[in-house]
């Protein structure tokens, strides 16, 4: 069972192939991946970090409309959600399922862990004081809610709310990042390795109020030298953004077409993101077919709520699609 995507070294060793020989779909990371003109020198590697990351701090600032002091900086999402865990040491925690499997690795065995349907239950109200937590626009299904009356529920509740927003930025959605200032507490989890194409360079981020960031247990060197200098200039190029939605809206209704010219699926999900969720009593020889084809694509039955018959494919580059298709007429 695959317990996260862009697991190509496993398959590439059942393969006995190179890693880089695997079309990876089951990856969901942004496919323009411009180059950047950054050399990692002596000074990098010598010398300490600035613990405040002045330079990559400002910059996020900018770009995410918030303040320097609601920012805490971590080696990864993932990273950043096991320590917000660990300082909220919550006792009761509402699941809006299915979502990334690390929320719920990082709880503690003493909280008390509720699993919300989100498709079949999704105005449930949590009990007061509880956590929350939603995945926005949603892994592996893809979808975008608009959160202004689920939002409202949590707040009469008085709940801690944590919003992932790490697949936000493919396409132009409302985040709730402005609300920070008038909800104590609301904590926003973002991942940089999504949408800026640097999944080998680990930085993750918490937003939240001044207070909240104050009281996060983050290690005093968070980040490498380079990856932050790395991340700087990612989110400074301000045409990175507008390339990368640009080419991801042609690629998406590409693969789109691709998947329901294969005739191959009972069901393809509607997606507000760089993936496409879909549906087939033949899941599991089509994952087969593919992988021998040196094609790899995510299986979801590890995602609470979903089954074997739901598939993941990323969005991809032309040439990627082209081989998928090719696949798919030899199935």
């Amino acid at each position: 069972m695959m317990k996260h995507g862009a697991n190509i070294y496993k398959y590439a060793n059942k393969l006995k192939c190179k890693a880089d020989e695997i079309i990876d779909f089951s990856s969901n990371i942004n496919l323009y991946t411009k180059k950047i003109n950054l050399t990692l020198t002596d000074n990098m590697v010598v010398k300490y970090a600035n613990t405040s990351y002045p330079h990559l701090r400002s910059t996020i600032t900018q770009k995410y409309k918030i303040k320097k002091n609601q920012i805490a900086l971590y080696n990864g999402a993932t990273t950043a959600i096991h320590s917000l865990f660990q300082s909220l040491d919550a006792k009761r925690i509402y699941l809006y399922a299915p979502l990334y499997g690390e929320y719920e690795k990082a709880l503690s065995k003493r909280a008390k862990v509720i699993k919300i349907n989100r498709s079949k239950n999704l105005y449930k109200k949590p009990k007061k004081g509880s956590v929350v937590v939603f995945v926005n626009p949603s892994t592996p299904d893809a979808i975008y809610y608009d959160l202004s009356k689920l939002f409202a529920l949590w707040k009469r509740q008085k709940c801690t709310i944590i919003l992932d927003e790490s697949f936000l930025e493919f396409q132009n959605l409302h985040s709730l990042r402005n609300q920070i200032d008038n909800y104590k507490k609301l904590y926003i989890i973002q991942s940089f390795s999504k949408f800026y194409a640097c999944a080998g360079v680990r930085i993750g981020a918490i937003f939240s109020q001044k207070r909240n960031i104050e009281q996060l247990k983050i290690p005093i060197w968070n980040i490498s030298s380079f990856d932050s200098e790395f991340l700087t200039l990612r989110l400074m190029d301000k045409k990175f953004g507008r390339k990368s939605k640009k080419l991801h809206k042609k690629q998406k209704k590409e693969l789109f077409d691709i998947l329901k010219n294969s005739k191959l699926f009972d069901k393809i999900y509607k997606s507000d993101t760089n993936f496409i969720l879909v549906k087939s009593k033949k899941s599991k020889e089509i994952f087969k077919h593919l992988l021998r084809h040196k094609i790899l694509i995510r299986p979801c039955e590890s995602f609470d709520f979903l089954t074997s018959e739901h598939l993941r494919f990323a969005v991809k580059t032309t040439n990627a699609h082209n081989k998928l298709t090719e696949a798919f007429k030899s199935f």
